[in-house]
């Protein structure tokens, strides 16, 4: 009988003993107190208390955490905008008494500082600097976080500006802005292009007008050359100069003519013409080549200086 006694005194004993012993995870650290008091940090591993005198107080986790505060505040253009500030942030491994008995509500605590930084800088600073200065603002957020916080355990790894978002008709103003500029540029472009090609195609052209002439005064000077020959040749039996042009000139006439009887494309052509047309034309050229002679000699004449006696 006195056996069983002892059983149920032993149970209790081992009950007790592993009530005291606990386990502390990596990268957490344990808060012990007795009777109320703060006694010890425990870091991870297999640790132990003293039941029923000694309790966890609490679990602190020293990873890096992160706290998303939204903040929303005016610019120095008067814009509303909406600010997204990511603050990243761990407690001291070796002030967590600090981080859990000195501030209840860290959170909190960082999210004020956070809109009391960022209500200071933004208002001094257009929208657009806002942009572009993003990073300046983060800077300020965590030099003021790191000097507030830093007493309370805690250590201000990063802050960031992850977000600016004016108000939607700011944004709308904005994208219009940036597709006139865009407009814009492409406008000059297409201008300097429709120029460059109106200079180029005039250059063609004045080539083309320069080549154009050079080969018909060619062209001329060959008949010319041609001509003279032709009247040589007719000089050489009799004929002269003014019968020989008129007869070169009604030979012409007749190619014409042969020329447009040939074709069967051309269009139809009425001329003045009779048997007797030939003979009336070289009659009327030789006589208009004898008279402008006889003006061309008369004029000579006249123009000569008198000798005085």
């Amino acid at each position: 009988m006195g056996s069983f006694i002892w059983i149920p005194i032993a149970i209790l004993v081992i009950f007790t003993i592993l009530s005291g012993v606990f386990i502390v995870k990596q990268q957490t650290a344990v808060l012990i107190e007795t009777f109320g008091k703060f006694t010890s940090v425990r870091q991870s591993g297999i640790q132990f208390k003293i039941p029923f005198v000694q309790r966890i107080s609490a679990r602190i986790g020293l990873k890096i955490q992160q706290l998303d505060v939204i903040i929303e505040t005016k610019t120095l253009d008067d814009v509303f905008v909406k600010l997204k500030v990511s603050v990243q942030y761990v407690v001291i491994k070796e002030k967590v008494y600090d981080a859990f008995y000195k501030l209840e509500y860290p959170h909190e605590q960082i999210t004020s500082y956070v809109f009391d930084v960022v209500r200071a800088e933004v208002p001094k600073m257009k929208l657009d600097d806002v942009f572009v200065k993003k990073d300046d603002i983060a800077i300020a957020v965590k030099s003021e976080l790191q000097e507030a916080m830093l007493d309370y355990g805690f250590d201000i790894i990063k802050t960031l500006v992850t977000d600016i978002d004016p108000d939607a008709q700011v944004k709308e103003a904005m994208n219009r802005i940036n597709a006139s500029e865009r407009q814009k540029t492409a406008a000059q472009f297409e201008g300097d292009a429709a120029r460059i090609l109106i200079v180029e195609k005039a250059k063609a052209e004045a080539e083309s007008k320069r080549l154009q002439g050079q080969g018909i005064a060619d062209q001329r000077r060959e008949i010319a050359r041609g001509l003279e020959e032709s009247v040589e040749v007719l000089n050489k039996v009799g004929i002269n100069s003014q019968e020989a042009s008129a007869l070169i000139v009604v030979t012409q006439h007749y190619d014409t003519l042969q020329s447009i009887g040939e074709a069967t494309n051309t269009n139809l052509i009425l001329l003045p013409n009779s048997p007797q047309a030939g003979s009336d034309m070289l009659n009327n050229m030789v006589a208009s080549f004898t008279a402008s002679n006889m003006i061309g000699e008369s004029m000579k004449k006249s123009n000569k200086p008198k000798i005085k006696e």
